[in-house]
């Protein structure tokens, strides 16, 4: 039966709840739902969605090197946002940091989030390089 690690590597905000940021067994990497704080100050990386959702993305970068990873391996992006109207900054945001890779991705329009302040939430599937 694989076994399946779980990480919440340095450089990544602390959890707010009893989860680790990542799953993983083998080449399946699963990262849980990321809202844009910056793990420098604990804090939103800012009011607006585009500076969450960059965020989000630098948070997801440090966390798939973590795994031997990295935003190329994506497979599936769920996005969550509390504002429809925010989809095209998260977009911006989104398609800067992925570059050409186009991965599947979903997003959804929720009521609230769990952590104060945050305007959307991302959570991924990905796989490591080798």
């Amino acid at each position: 039966m694989p076994i399946v690690e779980t990480y919440t590597p340095a450089g990544t905000p602390t959890p707010i709840g009893p989860y680790s940021h990542i799953s993983k067994t083998g080449q399946f990497i699963s990262i849980s739902g990321t809202p844009g704080v910056d793990p420098a100050t604990g804090e939103m990386a800012g009011p607006d969605a585009y500076s969450q959702a960059r965020q989000i993305m630098r948070n997801f970068v440090t966390m798939l090197e973590s795994v031997g990873s990295d935003l190329a391996h994506v497979l599936h992006v769920n996005v969550f946002l509390k504002e429809v109207g925010d989809f095209a900054e998260m977009n911006r945001a989104f398609a800067e940091a992925m570059g050409d890779h186009r991965p599947a991705r979903t997003v959804i329009a929720v009521a609230d989030l769990p952590k104060a302040g945050a305007l959307m939430t991302m959570n991924l599937t990905a796989v490591t390089r080798d």
